[in-house]
């Protein structure tokens, strides 16, 4: 069954780059969550004050790709007891978070989080919220990293590896 979600660790570059590549998910697209401005452009999310979050759209195939296997896999990319940083980037439009659409998978994304806090030895610092509002990020940056191979990314390339094989395996 088709289902998303927005995930947010940090730029969204890599992490879009490494969702898309995850078995089960049918698209992914780079995105602006949470905010409290109207048609915010990157330069207004980056330079702060809008409330945005750089985020990830995930539509995703639930029966191949459970969410709480997803979050599992999204946790396993970012430093989730870090509080607005994620690598190179710092501010609050780099917090970490689960942004949900369905009611039903807020307590699905709790317990996720509760069973990610016993192997922390640090508050976990993903926030879990309702995607209240969502914007499409400029077109530059829909698959960004496909198109500039070189580009910054915080997301290391052995995780890049480990998604490509389970896609392949289809694990």
């Amino acid at each position: 069954m088709r289902h998303e979600i927005y995930l947010a660790g940090g730029c969204f570059w890599g992490l879009e780059m490494f969702l898309s590549l995850l078995p089960g998910v049918h698209g992914t697209e780079c995105c602006y969550v949470n905010g409290h401005t109207d048609a915010p452009s990157y330069a207004d999310v980056r330079r702060g004050g809008t409330g945005y979050v750089e985020a990830v759209r995930v539509i995703f195939d639930d029966g191949a790709l459970p969410l709480p296997k997803l979050l599992e896999m999204f946790y396993s990319v970012i430093d989730p007891t870090s509080l607005n940083r994620q690598g190179g980037d710092a501010g609050s439009q780099y917090r970490t978070g689960v942004f949900y659409l369905s009611d039903a998978d807020r307590p699905v994304i709790e317990a996720s989080l509760q069973k990610l806090q016993t192997r922390c030895d640090r508050p976990v610092r993903v926030a879990c919220e309702p995607a209240r509002t969502a914007v499409r990020a400029e077109e530059y940056h829909q698959k960004y990293l496909e198109k500039n191979p070189q580009g910054y990314c915080h997301i290391g390339p052995q995780h890049m590896r480990r998604a490509k094989e389970m896609r392949a395996y289809d694990v």
